[in-house]
């Protein structure tokens, strides 16, 4: 005999932290995001981050943007983003669909704020240049 599923929100140790937030009134709206690097297509682990992005979203009245880790544009291709947009739209269709943000991000979009906030990092002695050979890390 097959039970009915609990009506329950799932719970976890990232849920817990955001529904502190929410209750503290940490934050005026939830948004997430999903990262993903476009150098390839989607795989389980990725179907498990959107659905744990998009449901603290959805659970949270928030939304969550969809960010393309675009740093290494050696191994990226309009292709993987244009499928990684397919497949995100399809995975979350008729569920959480309406939390996707209109438009997609891209880190390149912001590459120079992120290096003026690493020289300032610098400056401020909060972070420095390692300056090792990768052999010797």
């Amino acid at each position: 005999m097959i039970s009915e599923p609990p009506n329950e929100a799932p719970r976890d140790f990232v849920r817990d932290i955001v529904a502190t937030d929410v209750a503290d009134g940490k934050f005026g709206q939830i948004i997430t995001r999903f990262p993903p690097e476009p150098n390839g297509y989607l795989h389980i682990g990725h179907a498990k981050s959107i659905c744990l992005n998009f449901g603290i979203a959805l659970e949270n009245n928030g939304a969550c943007n969809l960010r393309f880790d675009d740093t290494n544009p050696v191994k990226e291709d309009t292709e993987y983003v244009e499928s990684i947009q397919a497949d995100v739209k399809w995975l979350i269709d008729g569920w959480a669909d309406h939390v996707l943000s209109d438009k997609a991000f891209f880190a390149s979009d912001y590459f120079e704020q992120l290096h003026d906030y690493a020289v300032q990092l610098i400056k401020d002695g909060k972070a420095y240049v390692c300056d090792l050979a990768a052999e010797e890390w």
